[in-house]
């Protein structure tokens, strides 16, 4: 079963900036399966992934995935070596985005060369 984060700073669509937001939709499903919303996470300031530096610790490191509107070259970095595969997408409902990246059909975007 995966856990996946989704950035979403209104808690309704999927917004950009991955290394600078503080709320996250997580969502739980298996490969090809229907994702189900098991929680919202509002971090603390101090706890958006671009200040958290390399801590261990953090709630994000336990996911096995995190899904954003954009994010940058080290971003994507930074969480794969914890494990995470970091994916910017041009979709917007994060439910969606969720259930094609679980069947493997989830459109990518660009990464930034700068992190963000």
């Amino acid at each position: 079963m995966y856990r996946i984060a989704v950035t979403s700073q209104n808690f309704r669509t999927i917004t950009p900036h991955a290394g600078r937001t503080r709320r996250f939709l997580v969502y739980q499903g298996a490969p090809g399966g229907t994702p189900e919303l098991v929680d919202r996470l509002d971090l603390p300031k101090e706890q958006a992934l671009h200040d958290w530096g390399n801590k261990d610790g953090h709630p994000v490191f336990e996911m096995e995935a995190v899904l954003c509107g954009s994010c940058g070259r080290n971003f994507v970095a930074k969480l794969a070596k914890r494990g995470v595969d970091a994916v910017a997408t041009n979709e917007t409902d994060p439910e969606k985005a969720v259930r094609d990246y679980l069947m493997g059909q989830l459109s990518h975007a660009e990464v930034h060369d700068h992190s963000c």
